[in-house]
């Protein structure tokens, strides 16, 4: 015999805020991205210093039409990176 709780609440799956956006099939991006991840790698994983390479692999994204073109700020940083195009 199964067991229902009726208290139990059905989990119903909700899409991400953004959306999803596409993969780096042509890898535009990729050298940056492998910057990145191995600057995370020699930093403990601790994305602070490497914001400067996640910024500007964030701004490939968008000039290469990957992500939907966003403010700055609104990605948690100040300023503008040589290269990137503002919102």
């Amino acid at each position: 015999m199964s067991s229902y709780t009726f208290s139990q609440r059905l989990f119903t799956p909700t899409p991400p805020e953004r959306g999803s956006f596409p993969l780096d099939h042509e890898g535009r991006c990729k050298s940056t991205m492998i910057r990145y991840m191995r600057c995370l790698a020699e930093n403990r994983n601790q994305n602070t210093m490497c914001r400067d390479i996640a910024k500007e692999y964030l701004g490939c994204r968008m000039d290469h039409e990957l992500m939907a073109r966003e403010d700055w700020s609104k990605l948690g940083f100040d300023g503008e990176i040589e290269g990137a195009k503002e919102t």
